[in-house]
């Protein structure tokens, strides 16, 4: 074969897939069929979860100075994000092309094997592998993997090849999106909506001016190249009365309101995430973050079962947990769409909504639901209110090495966090210890809703809780079990555990 994994589309998803499975040691080709990065803007910011993920994988200093807020909107209306307690603030403006060269130089410096101006002709799941029939610059080749994942977007060639069903529903409107300098707008972060549609108003870096045109009753068009700046200052103008015909275009697009999701996200040895899985109407910028956080959850579920330290059932649960995430994905984008770009028949609607948001409890949901902290996996069975949920994030006493619940997540491997230095939880998961570290440690920072009798939890990953104690209907083992695989035989066995009393990573 030529690589246990071949990723398709060397976007955000793509890039975040190829680094993660890197990280659990195995062999990954990604095939772009791009030349070269486009640099254009595109998706902006992270949503609180994605600035999670970064973190846990030691990546946000590489962005640099990140500008962050509390303050987003659902359709529109205004919500305190400050209100999600233990939460990574969201970033405002940092642009794709900025996330993509980062994902990229971590993906490289990884081992990942990029080849650009590789464009995917064919696919063929041959129960035991997968054969990829690719152009290159050498001429047409047919590659092997043991899996693939379709990264390649909306249009996805993979997606197509593959049979996958791709339901949904159509674009009913074109929009514009550009990016233009030499403008000087108020700024209208959440969007404004007027008489003959919606406009939206962004300041990035460098002076640019990230512009969203929604004139209503456009229809949509299907489009092979990027629609002229004057197309976007006409329906600016007729919008708002403004002439922004002067303005300089760095990147013009156009967009749709199309809403699909893959019926399944795994076909045999095939698989789908980000763009390729589901589209829909990039409100609340969650498309690039939902992305990635596919991207986090299939990677290090593939990793082991390629590395034959899981078994193949594990794979399965890729489709059963971020399935219903796209699903519910497309359910609060449509709602956002018809809150945006309705006209004043929706007025009342807003209007309620908005009186709804002044409680807490209904601004926490919605935010929630957008920055997708609301996520919840099965975890099987338990009360602990951890189980299924992101872990939040914990500092520990200064003996503690990683001092943080983040820091321990960076090699991507599942952790256990034991908060009473418990023997028997330490022996019971030495059998995982080629998968799983275990961090002992005290906490001294932590949310105020955490549940502070929890002595204990089973953290996968992705830095979703699996187990906890006390009040987990299943023991330590079934969990390590169903989530790594079999315990390795004790006889010849290296354990390794994080100890915060000596501070060092030891081998017992």
């Amino acid at each position: 074969m030529d690589a246990e994994v071949i990723v398709v589309g060397a976007g955000p998803a793509g890039l975040m897939l190829a680094a993660e499975l890197r990280l659990t040691g195995v062999n990954v080709i990604l095939l772009e069929r791009l030349p070269k990065r486009t640099g254009e803007s595109r998706g902006l910011g992270f949503t609180a979860r994605t600035m999670e993920v970064f973190d846990q994988r030691g990546l946000l200093p590489r962005f640099g100075t990140i500008e962050v807020s509390t303050q987003g909107h659902f359709g529109g209306i205004p919500l305190d994000f400050g209100l999600l307690e233990g939460a990574h603030q969201a970033a405002k403006t940092v642009p794709q092309s900025a996330t993509e060269t980062v994902l990229e130089q971590w993906a490289v410096s990884l081992g990942v094997d990029l080849r650009r101006n590789h464009e995917v002709l064919g696919v063929s799941d041959k129960g035991l592998s997968v054969q990829v029939d690719v152009a290159s610059p050498d001429g047409v080749k047919t590659l092997t993997a043991a899996y693939l994942v379709g990264c390649d977007g909306g249009r996805s060639t993979v997606r197509k090849a593959a049979g996958f069903d791709f339901p949904g529903t159509a674009s009913t409107m074109e929009m514009f999106l550009a990016d233009v300098t030499g403008l000087d707008l108020q700024p209208r972060m959440i969007g404004e909506t007027l008489p003959g549609g919606m406009v939206m108003v962004g300041l990035l870096p460098e002076g640019v001016t990230r512009l969203i045109v929604c004139e209503r009753g456009a229809p949509p068009r299907r489009r092979e190249t990027p629609p002229k700046y004057d197309e976007v200052s006409s329906a600016w103008k007729r919008l708002t009365g403004d002439d922004i015909s002067h303005g300089n275009p760095v990147w013009v697009s156009s967009f749709g309101d199309a809403t699909r999701q893959a019926a399944e996200y795994r076909r045999g040895r095939v698989f789908l995430a980000g763009d390729s899985a589901h589209i829909h109407l990039p409100a609340g910028g969650q498309g690039m973050n939902t992305s990635i956080q596919d991207a986090v959850n299939l990677g290090w579920k593939l990793g082991a079962v390629a590395s034959g330290r899981a078994p193949e059932r594990l794979l399965d649960t890729y489709h059963d947990e971020r399935w219903p995430v796209g699903e519910r994905l497309l359910k609060n984008t449509r709602a956002q769409g018809t809150l945006f770009l309705s006209g004043s028949e929706m007025q009342p609607l807003r209007e309620v909504l908005s009186e709804l948001t002044a409680y807490d409890d209904v601004t926490r949901h919605l935010a929630g639901m957008v920055s997708g902290l609301e996520i919840r996996y099965d975890s099987g069975g338990g009360t602990n209110p951890l189980l299924g949920y992101r872990l939040p994030p914990l500092v520990f006493d200064e003996r503690s090495v990683p001092a943080t619940s983040t820091a321990a997540l960076t090699r991507a491997r599942g952790v256990l966090f034991d908060f009473e230095d418990n023997p028997v939880l330490q022996r019971i998961a030495q059998g995982w210890s080629d998968r799983v570290d275990v961090v002992t440690a005290a906490i001294v920072e932590h949310p105020a809703s955490w549940p502070t009798s929890t002595s204990a939890v089973l953290v996968r990953p992705d830095g979703y809780v699996a187990w906890a104690a006390p009040g987990t209907h299943a023991d330590l083992a079934m969990s390590l079990e169903r989530w790594f695989g079999p315990a390795r035989e004790r006889t010849s066995r290296t354990d390794t555990t994080i100890d915060s009393k000596t501070s060092v990573l030891t081998n017992r």
